[in-house]
């Protein structure tokens, strides 16, 4: 007999709330990831109090507990300050990289490109009348033509048969 105490959780794919795919049973599941996350944790602990100790202890306690040779001290200020200047740098590199490879604003790459996918005027419609027919990308004289049309006695733009 199975225990009916519990409702079983969805597990269709069509279901909001059914995971998908299906999470294997409790019994089943590694406990790797916690093991590695603790690890991970306790280990990045472990070595900011250690930094901390080499930045802040005077080199007579240091060489009392037996450590005969550790880095300059100037090592702590030198690997932080490095690091912010690379993270830096790597965010102005990447915006300037986007400046670089973006087209001048006359140009005609700024609003179309080459996958744009045009309608062939010549070619008849192959679907049913009533169907709904392939999307094109809408020409960019078209857009012109419609929005900044002016014609004579026109006044905003709007046509004057309003």
């Amino acid at each position: 007999m199975s225990d009916r105490s519990q409702p079983e959780l969805p597990t269709s794919p069509t279901s909001p709330l059914a995971p998908y795919p299906p999470l294997p049973p409790p019994q089943y599941r590694s406990r790797a990831p916690e093991f590695y996350g603790f690890v991970a944790w306790s280990s990045t602990y472990l070595l900011f109090i250690l930094y901390l100790l080499w930045v802040l202890l005077p080199d007579s306690i240091i060489i009392a507990l037996g450590i005969t040779w550790y880095p300059s001290r100037e090592w702590a200020l030198l690997v932080p300050a490095w690091t912010v200047v690379v993270v830096l740098l790597t965010y102005f590199t990447y915006f300037a990289l986007a400046f670089y490879n973006t087209p001048p604003f006359d140009d005609i790459w700024t609003i179309t490109d080459a996958k744009a996918l045009h309608p062939d005027p010549d070619t008849p419609n192959p679907y049913h009348p009533r169907a709904i027919p392939e999307l094109y990308d809408i020409p960019i004289t078209l857009v012109n033509r419609v929005l900044y049309d002016r014609r004579e006695g026109d006044q905003d733009g709007v046509a004057a048969s309003q």
